[in-house]
């Protein structure tokens, strides 16, 4: 039996009660829909700059009407303290885990609009971070980055190596984890922070100008749209699947004193060329019957990329029993149909 396995049956056997802020987002929502099948109590805080109604509304049909009834809902802001505020004390016992999920991403976002990337990934941390602290949580897991390497060149990424900043995102992200610190040194508060690298998964938004690849190539391809490649299409991502990545909270939340204050890959540790990644994702539609002819195209490189990334994971293997169980090719074939019904529904 691996750690999470160990963990969910604890879980299932003895509820405790999560709050999740960016609930109705990408990663969030996946969040949500694993913890209440594991029979959770769930409050949900967001307000729903990036996420979406109907990603809570999936997760409502996903689950049973008992577990559905664990879930209360809150919409907030984090840039509100008192938001923070209501969401963790809304439970008469209280929350036990906090999984920081709402943020703004996309470096090119934040390179248009630096001040609202900060507000909400620095202000709105800050806010979160020091009402979980007064609220005494067990546990405080937040969303950090793989662009807090920046311009460091090794490969692979190991977390306590890290460059300058590329873009304003990478700053907020970098922020978080000073702030982190700060916090388990002064209040002896200590949290884990998760530096995602490129998840994908079902639910992910294909839509908008800050869409990530993954999503936005898939509904491209989908509608016979043309395709993107930014630079020579060899610029090469460490892909994690979600489901990857909602194991790695779920340890984290649970983790054992001695492995806190910390910051931990979240990745497979592999590497995919842009290249690749198109060929994987046309593979993969053409088992969904969707075949897809057309050749992308290549444009500039973009601002505030880096060229290449690729997490070494084994200091999450270690301190926290992370098994990565989904590489890029199985988490992309699972994820198309998911697409295939979103798009045609639209």
């Amino acid at each position: 039996m691996t750690r999470y396995e160990q963990i969910k049956a604890e879980l299932l056997a003895s509820p405790k009660t999560w709050l999740i802020t960016g609930v109705a987002g990408f990663i969030g929502s996946n969040l949500l829909e694993q913890l209440l099948k594991l029979n959770q109590i769930v409050v949900g805080l967001d307000n729903f700059a990036t996420g979406h109604q109907h990603n809570l509304d999936e997760v409502k049909g996903l689950v049973t009407f008992e577990q559905w009834q664990g879930f209360n809902f809150i919409e907030g802001d984090i840039r509100n303290y008192q938001d923070c505020e209501v969401a963790l004390f809304n439970e008469s016992e209280g929350v036990d885990y906090v999984l920081h999920q709402a943020a703004l991403g996309s470096v090119p976002r934040s390179i248009a609009d630096p001040v609202t990337t900060n507000a909400a990934n620095i202000t709105g941390f800050l806010n979160m971070l020091q009402a979980a602290k007064e609220a005494k949580v067990k546990s405080f897991t937040y969303a950090a980055s793989s662009s807090t390497y920046g311009d460091h060149p090794a490969l692979p990424k190991v977390e306590e190596n890290i460059g300058n900043p590329l873009s304003p995102y990478a700053v907020t992200k970098y922020v978080n984890e000073l702030y982190a610190g700060v916090y388990a040194k002064t209040y002896n508060f200590k949290t884990i922070g998760l530096r995602y690298f490129n998840v994908f998964g079902q639910r992910q938004d294909p839509n908008g100008a800050y869409a990530a690849v993954i999503p936005k190539w898939t509904a491209a391809m989908i509608q016979g749209d043309e395709v993107f490649i930014n630079g020579d299409g060899e610029t090469s991502r460490d892909f994690c699947f979600i489901e990857n990545t909602v194991q790695m909270n779920i340890l984290a939340a649970t983790a054992s004193d001695d492995a806190k204050d910390n910051v931990y890959n979240v990745a497979v540790g592999d590497r995919t060329t842009l290249n690749d990644l198109y060929k994987a994702i046309q593979t993969a539609l053409i088992e969904c019957d969707i075949k897809s002819v057309q050749k992308p195209t290549y444009q500039d490189f973009r601002a505030g990329d880096v060229r290449h990334s690729q997490a070494d994971v084994s200091k999450a293997k270690t301190n926290l029993g992370y098994t990565p169980e989904y590489k890029i090719s199985h988490g992309i074939s699972k994820a198309m149909p998911w697409y295939k019904e979103f798009l045609a529904n639209k």
